[in-house]
């Protein structure tokens, strides 16, 4: 049979890896100039794919501004590719707005330039999420090219399938069997050439399913070879039976979908059979990891709904902020930045991203909350406390807020002038000079004081409730008091001598013990994986001596651990058994007595290298399937890999053992009920224990090299390069954030996702005083003291965004369904609206909704779907900047 073999010139451009941002920047002015001036003088070579993510273009042109023009009439000759990413996003530990976000900015970009490439180009991500199907068919995207994580035990040997995710979406694949990059430097000295590529087509001739194969040609910032025509020619002589030509992508597709019988496969792919994907990546550089998730949070449970409250109120919603902070983050994204497998140059960089797109996101959020506070009706000189809920629904829980004033008591009254019950738990002298400049200059040094209160009130949903603050003769000053075990109506916390602690859980009258215990290993890998040291025995704290403090009162529940654990300095330390060094441990636990919810903060002072830690969440659950999310959805993982048994002897390139990613839980359960562990920071986890019932759950790995041949578990060549990296040994200050909860029925059953995205999407207080060293001008309306945008009626659906439409016409409203069962998405709009319109991800409208008299629509959500809706305000349309 005559073969077509598509040859496609391309670059694989890492942004960042073992170099700088920066010094690829100055390879990519060098190699765009030759990328254009050859799709402009040369007929014969009619295209290039720009690696399918529009950064490049972003970081080319803030060089060479003048060079727009020229790039804009290339794309839209169809001669230079690019889009739809911004970057070449990860797919493990990235959240999904996220990847959404990553489509919807990187599709924008391509608007200014012309039509990007449709395919869901990810040809170097380790690993492929199983909603990625759903998240590309949401921009209109029915095509997708990847490389790692398939084998033949998924249900095809073949190279191009479609994949399906759990809601029905479906993708058209084009495997690179052997990678992107095998088209590479093809030399033209003709012995070279044929033994090479008498090694790709054996393979890719088995994989293919039609008469038509697919050459990259490109590499990892390779610039364009120019003399790839005298290789075509040397090619067609060397294999007569075949046709080489310059091809893209889309041609290739074309004849695929002319097949009637092809593979349809479902599910993640994490094998590292053919290529690795490096399960134990997602614990490297863990202080950048849980900034990924902090910042992911913040962004998307409170600041977008904040400014998409503050926009129906008449406030303008701030796109382009957004966007900066969008992008920055998503700088980071890319799958060796927050894979974290680069030089501490690198990881610098990396750090300093992450801090300006968190400063801008807290003083955005400051900002939104200050402006609403403001426009509420009252003297200026009146004191106000306001409590924002980004959530859909009421709540009453218990809040804890910061008043500062220089009265020595005050009083908190609602709207109808009813007082509020508070305790003051905590107060702090504060400078005058930083409250407002003004006030010193002036002569007055009498200093403020910073008020902690405990209080608990309703909270409308989605929305606000303000209070005045009074002077007042007395208040209630209560701090928490001494107890021997933390008692709430869901838990018996006691805190044993080694510094772990038993939870007696009083709805499923079962005992957790020795939760949280530490496990200290040595790790003799990489910045890519975890390698076990041959003979290592694990540390653990069973045999320290802790101390402790615990405290409560009506609100919370509070305890203080501290300990020092012995380990050794280093993988020569670990070898002689000798323990040299130490890890200073505290551990904060903050209890609410209004949920069954365990807030565990976690400060390691880590003095060693070469080790990984981790805690231990036992759960007596023997299980054979842990449960996790991924992006809008759940994800059932074996704990223990089948291939374990076979992976030697079957050539594996790396151990399947069973670490896995999560994005905000993970839980162990039956049919009475279980444990989930919900997370502001870690997102790597692995069930272990003789009978798999222990969460285990990575607090911190500590390497010295970006890569290292011949591990335990991944045997052969270094994976990047070896490569010193002292900065990644983590020594220092280390903070993890996590929480404990516990359910009846299983972790489906009880909605833990719902669970996490509260305890992720904390209430926000705002003080406002009369005094800001920041001046404003009051705006010319005002807003009332307390406001619900929109309220969820029913439905386990868990909200995923609130945001104003990138087209300024009303709000975005996105959820998605973490539940085993259809549902029934129910919401009541309080806020202006003119209809309500069902979109896609990328927010184009597809049908009408129902909208009733009550303003209450409900859409229809398949298990692990995401829907997403427009409400319409036509009367704020063109007020937004």
């Amino acid at each position: 049979m005559k073969r077509y073999v598509h040859i496609v010139p391309h670059v694989h451009w890492d942004r960042e890896w073992y170099f700088s941002a920066e010094e690829s920047r100055i390879l990519l002015v060098n190699d765009m100039e030759e990328i254009l001036a050859m799709l402009e003088t040369n007929h014969d070579y009619p295209y290039f794919v720009l690696d399918g993510q529009t950064v490049v273009l972003e970081d080319y042109l803030a060089v060479k501004p003048e060079q727009k023009e020229r790039i804009r009439r290339l794309v839209q000759e169809g001669k230079l590719i690019i889009g739809p990413w911004y970057t070449q996003t990860d797919e493990m530990v990235v959240g999904g707005e996220s990847i959404v976000r990553n489509l919807l900015y990187g599709l924008k970009d391509c608007q200014e330039f012309g039509k990007p490439m449709q395919i869901g180009y990810l040809p170097d991500s380790f690993g492929q999420s199983a909603q990625l199907p759903q998240i590309l068919n949401g921009f209109g995207i029915k095509r997708a090219i990847f490389w790692r994580g398939v084998s033949e035990r998924h249900g095809t040997d073949k190279t191009e399938f479609y994949w399906v995710s759990d809601d029905g979406s479906k993708v058209l694949v084009q495997l690179f069997p052997l990678g992107y990059a095998i088209g590479k430097y093809l030399p033209t000295d003709e012995a070279k050439l044929k033994e090479r590529m008498d090694k790709y087509f054996s393979v890719l001739d088995r994989g293919a399913t039609t008469d038509h194969i697919l050459i990259p040609n490109g590499h990892d910032q390779m610039p364009i070879q120019k003399n790839i025509f005298e290789v075509i020619d040397k090619l067609q002589t060397l294999y007569p039976e075949r046709t080489f030509f310059l091809s893209r992508y889309e041609h290739v597709f074309e004849q695929l979908e002319k097949e009637e019988q092809l593979p349809v496969i479902r599910g993640e792919f994490l094998d590292g059979k053919y290529m690795r994907v490096h399960r134990s990546i997602y614990s490297t550089r863990m202080d950048i990891k849980a900034a990924n998730a902090r910042i992911e949070n913040k962004v998307t449970n409170v600041l977008e709904p904040l400014a998409a409250i503050a926009s129906t109120l008449g406030f303008p919603y701030e796109h382009r902020l957004m966007e900066l902070i969008w992008k920055e983050m998503m700088k980071n994204h890319a799958h060796d930045s927050i894979g974290c497998c680069c030089s501490d140059l690198v990881h610098r960089d990396i750090l300093g991203r992450f801090a300006l797109a968190e400063e801008r996101a807290d003083r955005l959020i400051t900002f939104y909350m200050r402006k609403m506070a403001d426009a509420m009706p009252s003297d200026r000189s009146v004191d106000k406390l306001v409590v924002y809920n980004t959530l859909p629904y009421e709540r009453n829980e218990p809040i804890e807020a910061e008043i500062t004033t220089k009265w020595k008591a005050f009083r908190l009254v609602d709207e109808r002038g009813e007082s509020v019950e508070f305790e003051v738990v905590d107060e702090t002298i504060v400078d005058p000079g930083l409250i407002d400049r003004q006030i010193v200059h002036y002569g007055n040094y009498d200093p403020f004081v910073r008020y902690t209160i405990h209080f608990r009130d309703r909270i409308p949903a989605m929305g606000y409730k303000a209070y005045l603050v009074q002077e007042a003769e007395q208040m209630n000053k209560q701090a928490p008091t001494a107890v021997e075990q933390m008692d709430t109506p869901f838990y018996t916390i006691t805190v044993n001598e080694n510094g772990a602690i038993n939870i007696y859980d009083k709805q499923l009258q079962r005992t957790f013990r020795d939760v949280l215990l530490l496990e200290d290993v040595g790790d003799d890998g990489d910045e890519y994986d975890f390698s076990p040291l041959p003979g290592d025995e694990p540390i653990n704290n069973k045999g320290v001596k802790a101390t402790y403090s615990l405290r409560q009162n009506s609100y919370f529940a509070y305890a203080d651990i501290a300990y020092r654990l012995p380990v050794p300095a280093d993988l020569d330390s670990r070898k002689a058994k000798r323990n040299d060094r130490f890890l200073d441990v505290s551990i904060r636990l903050t209890v609410p007595m209004d949920q069954p919810l365990i807030d565990v903060r976690v400060r390691i002072h880590n003095e060693a290298k070469d080790h990984r830690i981790r805690m231990y969440v036992p759960t007596g659950i023997a299980s054979t399937h842990s449960v996790a999310d991924n992006q809008f959805g759940v994800i059932r993982r074996p704990v223990v890999d089948p291939a374990i048994d076979v992976w030697e002897q079957e050539g594996w390139d790396e151990r399947p053992d069973a670490i896995y990613p999560m994005l905000t839980y993970v839980g162990l359960s039956d049919e009475t009920g279980g444990i989930a562990v919900l997370t502001n920071s870690t997102r790597e986890y692995e069930i272990v224990g003789e009978q798999r019932d222990t969460i285990a759950v990575t607090l911190l790995r500590s390497v010295g090299y970006l890569g290292k041949e011949e591990l335990v578990r991944r045997p052969g060549r270094p994976s990047g390069i070896k490569m010193a990296t002292p900065d990644s040994q983590m020594l220092g200050v280390n903070e993890l954030h996590f929480a404990l909860t516990t359910h009846r029925g299983t972790t489906e059953e009880a909605n833990v996702a719902k669970r996490a995205k509260q305890f992720l999407t904390p209430l926000y207080t705002y003080n406002k005083l009369p005094y800001d060293a920041m001046k404003m001008n009051p705006v010319a309306f005002s807003v009332p003291y307390e406001y619900s945008l929109f309220s969820q009626q029913e439905g386990e659906v868990v909200l995923s965004a609130v945001k104003r439409s990138e087209d300024h016409r009303g709000v975005i409203v996105r959820f998605f369904n973490p539940t085993p069962q259809k549902t029934e998405a129910s919401f009541q709009w309080h806020g202006p609206s003119s209809a309500v319109w069902r979109t896609n991800l990328n927010e184009t409208p597809l049908a009408p909704l129902a909208i009733d008299a009550q303003q209450r629509f409900t859409v229809q959500v398949k298990p692990n779907e995401v829907q997403t809706v427009l409400v319409v305000d036509q009367e704020r349309k063109g007020k937004d900047e």
